[in-house]
Formats: structure tokens, C-alpha cells, sequence
């Protein structure tokens, strides 16, 4: 099967440019890179800037290296997960940053190639690895992990009503034989949740996938760390744009704003501050963005993002 071409059309352009603002000269990194979009904008509206693009799948990076040769040297590739970010700008011997854009979860590229194995809408191995080169696959954890371990994914990380009958009957089937393919999976729910084969609802695997990619990516523990490692990396008066696509994700992003934006942490009942915790960001959306009927009438991925942004704090503000 041929991998499906990179799209260059990233969700929220206008939003971006606006919240990031970037600037002549300055320093951005682009953690997410996937078809390079957001970095061809930030590199178009800040002449003379430097862009340092981070991905940990090897074809987005081949395809960004494509798509940016134009920039020449303002353009430095790496292959590395966004949370490696502060281990990298150490090397390259960059101490701050002007702006940093994350677009996370899975790229439209990497659920329209099926031999990723992200999706089930085609027979695929059952993969669903962003770096193809590290990790369990998600065949590996349908097939070795308990049971409970199981029901407890998909009800975390897909927010699945019918996660125990699901968990059973994997265990039950795998002892029959390994579940390696995409459709098999898809199937196995199907033939299990109630209303499984009504046509008129959305696939019943979609919430077990959607658990699977995220567990077998770490998607939530990397926006933990990457999140705050992020803001840390930037330099005074610097931003931090960040783009969601499933509440799972914003609500760690907005908890982990929200905490860097506030004050005082003492318990209420203390007269006089203790803590003597000071914010070190602004948060310049105070609710989440969204894109507009028309993006979304030309980009459908567009549809479920929500992009939240912040502004680290100049010394003494």
C-alpha cells in the first residue's frame, strides 16, 4: 500500500499567527512538526527568523525537509519527541525561545497511510506507533496486557462505557489467536457493544482506537512534560501556542495554564501568604479558540480543535 501524500493545510492559521505573533529574527520551534504548515507560516510572517522543527515520526521530518528547503539555514530538522525539547536547544546552544507552536495528536498523514495501522478503515497491522522505530506496537498491548489493565485504558483514554465487555472479549479471542490486524480489532468491538452493527452511528471501535494510539504514544504523559518544559524554554515576552484535539488533551493544557498563570497557592485559611508561589505566564486565551464555519467547511480536522496560548512573564511583572 503507498503512504498517503502530506497535507501543507494546518488547522487554525489565522488564530496561530495571531496568538504566537511572531516577530523579525526571533527563535521559534515548531514541536509537532507534521506537513510543516505552521512552520512555513511562522517563517513567511517573521522575516530573517530561525525555525527549529521537531518530530518523532522519520517520514513527517522527510517530507518537512521537502517542503522546507526553500528557508535554507533558518530551517534546522530534528528527530525527537517535543519533551526533548530543552536537551536539544542545549546542543544547538539556544537558551531561550520567542514562540513555540504544538499541534498535537495524530496528523491526517499518519491516519490516512494504513500500514501506520492508525485507523480501521483499512487491513493493516496493527501499529498506531508516531515513531515507527520505538515503543509496543498497539497489536503488542491488545495481545499482552491483563484484562483489567485493558478495561482501564479504553475507559481513561477513550472514555469507553463498554470497556469491560470490550477487555473481555479480547482476552477471551486472543486466546484463540493474536489479534494483529486493524480490521480484526474493529470487528471484535463491533460484534461486542450494543447497537455494534447500526449503520447510522459512528464506528464503535472509534473510542478504542483512539485510546489505543494514546496509550501506545504516551500522547497524555508527553503533553504533561512537554507543556511545561515548553514554557520554561521561552524567554521573557515569549509565547506558547498549543492546539488540541480531544478534551482529554486541552483540559491537561488549560489545568497546567492556569496553574502557571496563578499566584498564591497557600490554603485559604492562611491570613499571610507562605508559599510565596509567583506566576511566571499570562494567559492570553481565557477560553479556548476554535475555528470558524468556513475553515472548517475546507479543513474537517479543523472541527474538534481548540487552541489555548500563554506569554511568559517579563522579570518583575
Amino acid at each position: 500500500m503507498l503512504a498517503a501524500s502530506y497535507s501543507h493545510l494546518p488547522v487554525l492559521p489565522k488564530e496561530v499567527i495571531h496568538w504566537l505573533n511572531p516577530q523579525p529574527g526571533g527563535v521559534f520551534l515548531d514541536g509537532t512538526l507534521g506537513g510543516a504548515g505552521h512552520a512555513q507560516l511562522i517563517l513567511d510572517k517573521a522575516p530573517d527568523s530561525r525555525l527549529i522543527g521537531v518530530d518523532r515520526d522519520p517520514a513527517a521530518l522527510t517530507n518537512a525537509a521537502q517542503v522546507l528547503a526553500p528557508y535554507g539555514e533558518r530551517v534546522s530538522l530534528h528527530h525527537a519527541e517535543f519533551d526533548q525539547a530543552a536537551e536539544l536547544l542545549k546542543q544547538l546552544g539556544i537558551a531561550g525561545l520567542d514562540g513555540i507552536i504544538l499541534d498535537l495528536g495524530v496528523s491526517s498523514h499518519q491516519l490516512d497511510t494504513p500500514e501506520r495501522g492508525f485507523s480501521f478503515r483499512y487491513e493493516a497491522p496493527l501499529d498506531m506507533r508516531m515513531n515507527p522505530q520505538a515503543g509496543m506496537t498497539a497489536a503488542e498491548v491488545v495481545n499482552q496486557l491483563e484484562e483489567a489493565a485493558l478495561r482501564q485504558l479504553f475507559f481513561d483514554f477513550g472514555e469507553e462505557r463498554y470497556s469491560r465487555r470490550i477487555a473481555a472479549r479480547i482476552v477471551a479471542r486472543r486466546q484463540q489467536e493474536p489479534i494483529t490486524t486493524t480490521t480484526q480489532l474493529a470487528e471484535l468491538v463491533r460484534d461486542t457493544v450494543p447497537g455494534g452493527h447500526r449503520p447510522d452511528r459512528i464506528h464503535p471501535a472509534t473510542r478504542v482506537f483512539q485510546a489505543l494510539r494514546i496509550y501506545v504514544n504516551d500522547e497524555l504523559g508527553q503533553v504533561r512534560r512537554g507543556v511545561n518544559a515548553a514554557i520554561d524554554l521561552l524567554k521573557p515576552g515569549g509565547r506558547l501556542v498549543v492546539i488540541s484535539f480531544h478534551s482529554l488533551e486541552d483540559r491537561i493544557v488549560k489545568q497546567l495554564f492556569r496553574a502557571r498563570a496563578q499566584g498564591c497557592i497557600c490554603p485559604p485559611r492562611l491570613p499571610v501568604c507562605q508559599c510565596r508561589h509567583q506566576p511566571d505566564v499570562v494567559l492570553l486565551t481565557r477560553k479556548g479558540i476554535k475555528a470558524a464555519a468556513a475553515e472548517i467547511e475546507i479543513n474537517q480536522r479543523s472541527r474538534s480543535a481548540i487552541l489555548r496560548a500563554v506569554q511568559r512573564l517579563q522579570q518583575g511583572d
